[in-house]
């Protein structure tokens, strides 16, 4: 039985690209109720017209808004907190406004949650919040650290958070792939650098490993997915072929390589099948931690560059027409 059965669920940000595919898929699993939040009338307005289907609410907030945050968690059994500022430019740009809503935001999240009840509660995060070096990942590793942490506010309510880190998302708004499609036309494609690499996941993945973690949670854990790496030639090659490579440099805020775990934090990491788990490293509130997994070696980091597993041209452009 899937743990959306009859539970009323809510996701901020709920019009973005994840937020769609995750209630398409909440739908087939006997949701009693799923409240679309977000800030986007328009967005909310043309996903009614694409869902139909009545068991969706449409809440217009904001997450920096605390209020409104009580009013939509009322009743509500699971959140799923996909709400951020997330381009890079952007939020190097409007620093004030990334912290309001990537740290301000998780911080009122996290207060309503335990005020109203709520039974879980998932935050997607970035690989980019490990060892960032730019805004973006700072906020989302200050959010992660705030989600982790909140366990312990809970005192003797049922609240309990965790937190999915994963990398780059195939077709993704204001990714790569769309981009390279778009400009392919011009016989040109930019690339930052032909060394570098990047996590990849599908959308259907993403969500597939957020469901399964709402059954695997506890509290207090960061969950980080297997996933295979890309060479961002082979990414151009697989949507661009006949097209020109122009090396333009590594852009400000981005890095060659990412990362989803060091060293520091693979001392209380699990390893599992197909996931790894970091562990919080001062879990006074529960003893319930998972145990099942196994120990990492000392030194381990888990790079982009230093995967097991890549993505072959071929690969790529199977997942890229999908999108």
């Amino acid at each position: 039985m899937s743990i959306l059965k009859d539970k009323v669920v809510l996701v901020t940000g709920g019009t973005g690209s994840f937020g769609k595919k995750f209630i398409g898929k909440a739908l087939t699993l006997g949701v009693k109720k799923i409240i679309v939040f977000s800030r986007d009338e328009l967005k909310q307005y043309e996903m009614k017209q694409e869902f139909n289907d009545e068991r969706i609410r449409f809440f217009i907030g904001d997450v920096r808004d605390k209020e409104r945050l009580y009013r939509a968690f009322d009743g509500v059994d699971i959140v799923i907190h996909a709400a951020a500022m997330k381009h890079v430019d952007s939020c190097e740009y409007n620093p004030f406004e990334a912290v309001k809503t990537n740290i301000h935001g998780a911080q009122n999240i996290i207060e309503a949650a335990i005020d109203r009840g709520v039974e879980k509660v998932i935050a997607l995060s970035t690989d980019k919040a490990c060892s960032p070096v730019n805004l973006y990942g700072a906020t989302k590793l200050a959010s992660d650290k705030l989600f982790v942490a909140a366990n312990a506010y809970v005192g003797e309510k049922k609240t309990r958070f965790a937190v999915v880190r994963y990398g780059n998302v195939v077709g993704s708004r204001g990714s790569v792939v769309p981009f390279f499609k778009k400009i392919k036309y011009t016989g040109r494609v930019p690339i930052t650098d032909e060394r570098m690499t990047r996590f990849w996941i599908t959308l259907e993945q993403g969500v597939q490993f957020v469901l399964d973690n709402l059954e695997r949670m506890r509290g207090g854990e960061i969950f980080v997915p297997k996933i295979p790496s890309m060479n961002i030639m082979d990414l151009a090659k697989a949507i661009a072929p006949e097209c020109k490579f122009e090396i333009v440099g590594i852009r400000p805020g981005e890095k060659l390589h990412e990362a989803m775990i060091m060293e520091d934090d693979a001392r209380h990491t699990l390893e599992f099948d197909d996931y790894y788990v970091i562990q919080p490293e001062l879990a006074w509130w529960s003893q319930e931690q998972l145990k099942e997994g196994k120990a990492l070696p000392e030194g381990f980091a888990y790079t982009s560059e230093n995967n097991t597993e890549w993505l072959t041209v071929e690969q790529l452009i199977e997942m890229v027409e999908r999108v």
